[in-house]
């Protein structure tokens, strides 16, 4: 069918976002919430398919940087709001979007393209890739205890609301930001996110409190949570809902877990969207009593192969051949060749032999050091073509901490 896709116009947005909502069921949010996502709307992002005078499709693109392995802060394409409508579905109209999309991110200058997705067997086939993991937990702490490290009965932990302290929290944040890839630095609309609590939206929870970890007057840490108060038969049940945990040393965020797990009247503490290799997972006592439940978080895309793979620095010295596979971004389809190390790197075209052959899909879960290639060739995804290739490309696109996506867009 003939779709005309184009940038949204201000006065469309109610129509789009009543669409978008149409699509993930119906259920409208919370006014603070709807206004919220208004405000972060940049309109020449954000598009939407038209079957004549019909809305039919939903997409956007938030301009965000996100980090890399080696610390540097990449512009990246936040796609958020893809829908199309239950009419008009298998007509091509994803497709249009997604081929307007990249192409529009391209000519913006940005190397990346990143999503959380609904649902994850969508956007393979657009070039996406699962770039990061994190692990929802439900803790049982009744039962469970946290071994701390020394100094952490020198952090002095007290109660803040949250606006008044949200300054310095987002300084934590920031100062946080290089040293995990996958991680967003805050646009300033953005800081707003974290205090977002509209009422409706708690399922019968306190509203958002706030705790912040501090040593010499100086606050190095903070979570902010609610409680939701539930009673058994016997006892009080409740349960502790983390939002955000961050602190600078392992003293403030073992400081903080501890007090999570110490609040009077519950019984579990319960935290969504963690990232894999948090140290709390070695220092509880039980770890069966955590129920960690692993699931796919970023998926990024590289559409722009020489600008990403250059922009990122190496764990190890490389210099490989890519035969890289792009059908849907065929400007990305060649030889590559890539050369650096821990200081730095440049990927040009050649036309040298190739050490390994891939799509696009695997570089981008490749990309953010969290996926080996390793892996991904014993999964058939991944040719070796040189022998010997394959060790040396997964040691170099490793990082030391697992990337994270702090939050959803």
């Amino acid at each position: 069918m003939a779709t005309d896709v184009r940038p949204l116009r201000q006065d469309e947005w109610n129509s789009w976002y009543d669409n978008l909502l149409r699509a993930f069921g119906g259920v409208d949010e919370a006014p603070e919430a709807r206004e919220f996502l208004h405000q972060l709307c940049e309109y020449d992002r954000f598009l939407g398919a038209w079957d004549e005078e019909e809305l039919i499709g939903t997409a956007g693109a938030f301009s965000f940087r996100l980090t890399v392995p080696g610390g540097a802060s990449v512009p990246a394409a936040g796609v958020t709001g893809v829908s199309v409508a239950a009419t008009h579905r298998r007509r091509g109209v994803l497709t249009s979007m997604m081929r307007r999309q990249l192409d529009d991110v391209r000519s913006w200058g940005e190397p990346l393209a990143v999503l959380t997705a609904s649902e994850p067997a969508i956007y393979g086939r657009f070039g996406y890739g699962i770039g990061t993991f994190h692990v929802n937990v439900e803790i049982d702490s009744r039962r469970v205890r946290l071994s701390v490290p020394p100094g952490t009965d020198d952090v002095r932990l007290r109660y803040a609301a949250p606006a008044e302290v949200h300054d310095a929290c987002e300084a934590v944040y920031a100062r946080l930001v290089p040293e995990r890839p996958g991680m967003l630095a805050r646009q300033p609309h953005w800081k707003r996110l974290e205090l977002l609590d509209p009422e409706r939206s708690r399922e019968g929870a306190s509203p958002l409190q706030c705790v912040v970890a501090e040593r010499d007057g100086e606050i190095v840490g903070y979570t902010r949570f609610r409680v939701k108060p539930e009673w058994s038969h016997a006892s009080a049940d409740g349960r502790v809902l983390v939002q955000q945990l961050e602190g600078l040393d392992a003293a403030a965020r073992s400081a903080l877990w501890r007090f999570l797990l110490d609040i009077d009247l519950t019984s579990r503490v319960v935290a969504l969207g963690r990232p894999v290799d948090e140290a709390w997972q070695h220092q509880v006592s039980d770890i069966r009593r955590c129920d960690l439940r692993t699931k796919d978080s970023l998926h990024v895309r590289l559409v722009d192969v020489g600008a990403a793979l250059q922009a990122r620095t190496y764990q190890a010295p490389v210099d490989l051949v890519f035969e890289v596979e792009d059908a849907f971004c065929p400007w990305n389809e060649g030889r590559w060749r890539l050369t650096g190390d821990a200081k730095g790197a440049s990927c040009e075209r050649t036309t040298d032999a190739a050490d390994l052959a891939l799509s696009v899909r695997e570089l981008g879960s490749a990309y953010l050091g969290g996926i080996s290639l390793t892996a991904l060739a014993a999964a058939g995804r991944v040719r070796e073509l040189r022998q010997g290739a394959l060790a040396e490309a997964s040691s170099a696109f490793g990082s030391t901490v697992a990337p994270w996506l702090p939050h959803e867009f």
